[in-house]
């Protein structure tokens, strides 16, 4: 089976504050979904209060990372068992985070 990462920029949740632990609520179920349905892998959000990092090899820590590689938002893995299962498992997360989310697939890791 394939993983997949099912993801949205915190821009793209439009979400007022009152209708906001409804929609985090709808989240938690699809989540505990994939779960029951063994597909689930990982699932969280970036903290967006905690600057992120550079490190290199020999452990040195920069406050300056690579240009263009911003990341924030909510991210899910699901292992699953075609691409058309991705984009259902999409579409139930569009649905309860109420925004559009980003589909990309892995590339084969016998390893992981």
């Amino acid at each position: 089976m394939t993983k997949y990462l099912i993801s949205f920029p915190s821009a793209a949740m439009q979400v007022s504050p009152e209708d906001l632990p409804a929609v985090g609520d709808a989240a938690r179920a699809v989540i505990e979904e994939a779960k029951a349905a063994g597909v689930y892998v990982f699932a969280g959000g970036i903290h967006e209060g905690v600057a992120p990092v550079r490190v290199s090899a020999d452990g040195a820590v920069s406050a300056q990372v690579y240009p263009g590689s911003h990341l924030d938002g909510g991210f899910t893995v699901l292992e699953l068992p075609s691409r058309e299962a991705a984009i259902a498992w999409s579409a139930k997360l569009s649905a309860a985070c109420q925004c559009d989310q980003e589909l990309r697939e892995f590339m084969y890791d016998p390893a992981s």
